[in-house]
């Protein structure tokens, strides 16, 4: 007769999870006292104003379907820059992967220095990028493919070099005790190897791209967001609820085809 084992119940700790959900509580509230610092939410003027808002949303629910044909132009200019920019980051982005990661680059100095230069890239929000080059490239498209570009790169390198980082590399393994040098491993081994993984992270940015451009376009960086920002200082909500509906069914198109692309990629 074979016996039974029944495996220790698991030790109860209701105590110690509510005194963390009140200390979590406790803190956002804390953070919404002006008097010791925190955020000051004017919720009388939110329950005062709703009726405004409410209008304007309203307003948005009702597309202008007659100006989708001037629409047209700047979502054609917008899809161009997710694209250029997309790529760019992608060309740029498989050497920096390849010394950004410990298995593909073993000399930590130079590593690191890979690292803080993309976490400074990363730091940096991509408005901030999209109003210091308007400043410094003039209004446009230009901005825009760069803001992208940058905004690309940090991410996918990031991304990328930590999955590099936390699977495990046997072939690199072998390809070294064959006696190949780091370089061949990393061309010959190591990249076809991350191919999915690239192929994974491009087209994500590639749909980023295509959200960030609309807001992108608001600070003069190009696209379908000056047109919407335009259309908005004009207080045409029906036309900016037309470009919201735009741009969501471009963004849920190319989110259907980058997803079926992944799962032949991956």
């Amino acid at each position: 007769m074979t016996a039974t084992i029944t495996p220790p119940a698991r030790p109860r700790r209701h105590g110690r999870t509510i005194l963390i959900a009140a200390l979590v509580v406790a803190f956002t509230v804390a953070t919404c006292i002006p008097a010791i610092g925190g955020v000051d939410l004017d919720f009388a003027s939110i329950a005062k104003n709703w009726r405004n808002g409410a209008d304007k949303l309203l307003q948005i629910m009702q597309p202008n379907l007659a100006f989708v044909p001037r629409t047209i132009g700047p979502m054609l200019e917008t899809l161009q820059m997710a694209l250029v920019g997309a790529v760019a980051a992608a060309l740029v982005s498989i050497p920096l992967v390849l010394w950004a990661a410990r298995p593909t680059n073993p000399n930590a100095i130079a590593r690191g220095v890979v690292r803080g230069v993309i976490n400074i890239i990363r730091s940096v929000p991509d408005l901030v990028y999209a109003t210091v080059l308007v400043a410094v490239v003039g209004v446009g498209a230009l901005p825009g493919v760069l803001t992208l570009f940058l905004f690309n790169l940090g991410i996918v390198v990031k991304l990328i070099s930590e999955a590099i980082d936390s699977d495990d590399h046997p072939y690199i393994e072998a390809g070294r005790a064959a006696g190949a040098t780091q370089t061949q491993v990393n061309r010959l081994l190591a990249l076809p190897q991350s191919w999915p993984l690239f192929a994974n992270q491009w087209l994500y940015a590639l749909e980023l791209n295509v959200r960030i451009s609309a807001i992108l376009g608001i600070v003069g960086a190009g696209g379908i967001g000056r047109l919407l920002d335009e259309r908005r200082g004009f207080y045409a909500y029906q036309d900016v609820g037309t470009i919201i509906l735009e741009i969501l069914v471009v963004v849920l198109l190319i989110e259907i085809v980058s997803n079926r692309l992944r799962r032949r990629l991956v």
